[in-house]
């Protein structure tokens, strides 16, 4: 098993960086208590789990000083343990309490936040001395999450691509990325014969792959979202949705929602289509 335990001082990310690995697929605990940790490594080697993070701070209390144990036995009996502490400047914590307005875990009433923060840095002393720093004074989340993968040695999971078709009379979608409007393209909804058709039957993908039109379309939406897709893939986003709407939702968007789909797919390793007026 490798076993991931992030620690570091309240405000600093933990929360950030146990999200980049359970999107990298570690089994994820939040906050255990110490005197647990080696039941449930032990249950969770059982249970056939290889990849594990935990996160652990100063809310254990006095029950640290028996970490550093725990993890020095774990490693004697097999488990790769990887330790990453998260620090950063105190100005920088205090501006992030301040700006979500949370308590600091020590804050107890008697202590100010500077003086809570001192106070942390004394108890996970050390812990601190036994693992591996970074600093996110100055990190985006993206970043961090990157840096957290680079050091668990996980490759990527990669982004999700996915193409949407919508009726714009149903409103646009909240999960959207990008929209592209198609209402201006040539309608088959118009013609009785294609109307009780949708984008993806043969008589309106003939239809719009005739039309120069739709085509011209099709490809500034292909070439607009090939050129764009590296930069969010390195903001290390899990997924990307790009919306085409139409008036109803069936004809228009759905082929050129398809058809996108069909390009990426021999591009990109990740690719979904969904048609939301036709589920309805």
């Amino acid at each position: 098993m490798q076993l991931v335990l992030i620690t570091g001082l309240s405000g600093s990310g933990k929360s950030v960086a146990l999200n980049a690995l359970e999107d990298a697929g570690y089994y994820c605990v939040d906050n255990l208590p110490v005197k647990l940790l080696p039941e449930l490594v032990a249950f969770l080697a059982h249970a056939g789990y290889s990849r594990v993070a935990l996160s652990m701070d100063v809310r254990s209390g006095e029950a640290l000083d028996a970490l550093p144990q725990h993890l020095a036995s774990l490693r004697g009996a097999g488990t790769d343990v990887k330790i990453l502490f998260l620090d950063a400047k105190n100005d920088t914590l205090i501006q992030r309490f301040s700006e979500t307005r949370r308590r600091h875990p020590l804050g107890d009433g008697r202590r100010t936040l500077p003086e809570s923060i001192a106070r942390e840095r004394e108890l996970l002393e050390d812990i601190a001395a036994l693992s591996h720093h970074i600093d996110t004074s100055d990190l985006s989340p993206h970043v961090l999450r990157a840096w957290v993968r680079e050091f668990v040695q996980v490759p990527t999971a990669g982004l999700t691509l996915l193409f949407q078709s919508f009726a714009y009379k149903h409103a646009i979608p909240l999960d959207t990325d990008m929209v592209f409007d198609v209402r201006c393209l040539p309608n088959p909804h118009y013609d009785p014969k294609l109307r009780p058709y949708t984008g993806r039957d043969a008589p309106v993908v003939a239809f719009c792959e005739s039309d120069p039109a739709v085509q011209k379309m099709l490809e500034d939406i292909r070439r607009f979202v090939a050129d764009w897709l590296p930069c969010f893939d390195r903001d290390s986003r899990s997924y990307l949705t790009v919306a085409i709407g139409c008036t109803g939702g069936r004809h228009r968007s759905v082929y050129l929602a398809e058809s996108l789909a069909a390009f990426f797919r021999a591009h990109h390793a990740r690719v979904l289509v969904r048609h939301r007026e036709l589920s309805i």
